[in-house]
């Protein structure tokens, strides 16, 4: 059975949560805030309370946050890196406003009343906005030339030099395949079984019984009954079979 998103993600935040590192920092950030003390905690709480109240609340907060990041990221990426990072921060924060609300009320008893409610809500939103987007521009590691990244599929070696572009695409004719790339085509008399063996390196599959695609090179999905069709960057329209459309639906090119 193919796990859902928020399965995958509630895994991935148990196993992230659960590294010493993660727990030594998190920890080691609320109690540096239980000693310093802001936002008028010093007045409020003596230091032993005071650090544990900051070790929850930045332990709470970044559970949250993390966990709904993770379950934002897989609706939100098909719209782009940068959409995903601003709408979510924005969704983060909506979720750190509540948890840091139902902090305070379980510390302090105190609710926020309407007039300074929607200010709290805001300025969690903008905090969270602007840690994703460093954090994004922090982790993600700078472009590099397609050559760099990565090894080129063995099956281009098989083709004329002037057409090993980038790998799109592969399909049976009689006993040929014929190998799509962004620089054209070419037949090569092997099977589709030994064409996709030699795609190593490039993320695709066979989604049909005569075809294999790069996921990298769909620009478009769409269901056709209990079908689908991949348009592909090249423009080439690709059929994928009843029992393979799971596989386009694990990669994120068709909703759940």
């Amino acid at each position: 059975m193919t796990d859902s998103p928020t399965q995958l993600a509630l895994r991935e935040w148990r196993r992230h949560l659960a590294h010493p590192q993660t727990l030594i920092v998190v920890a080691g950030v609320g109690v540096v805030l239980g000693l310093v003390g802001p936002f008028d905690t010093d007045d409020y709480l003596r230091l032993l309370p005071r650090v544990l109240y900051w070790v929850v609340m930045v332990l709470a907060t970044y559970v949250t946050g993390y966990v709904v990041g993770a379950l934002l990221d897989a609706p939100l990426k098909r719209l782009g890196q940068w959409p995903t990072v601003l709408l979510g921060g924005l969704g983060m924060g909506v979720a750190i406003s509540a948890v840091v609300v139902t902090v305070n009320y379980a510390t302090f008893a105190y609710v926020p009343d309407m007039q300074d409610l929607p200010q709290l809500v805001a300025t969690v939103m903008a905090i969270a906005l602007v840690v994703n987007v460093v954090l994004t521009l922090v982790l993600t590691p700078p472009p590099q030339d397609a050559t760099e990244a990565r090894a080129p599929a063995p099956i281009l070696s098989r083709l004329p030099i002037e057409k090993r572009g980038a790998l799109v695409a592969l399909s049976v004719e009689d006993h040929y395949t014929r190998v799509f790339t962004t620089k054209g085509e070419d037949l090569l008399l092997m099977r589709l079984s030994d064409a996709i063996r030699e795609t190593e390196g490039v993320s695709g599959a066979q989604v049909h019984r005569s075809h294999w695609a790069a996921f990298d090179h769909v620009l478009s999905a769409r269901r056709t009954g209990d079908r689908a069709v991949l348009t592909m960057s090249t423009g080439l329209d690709v059929p994928v079979s009843r029992a393979n459309v799971n596989k386009i639906k694990e990669a994120g090119l068709l909703p759940r």
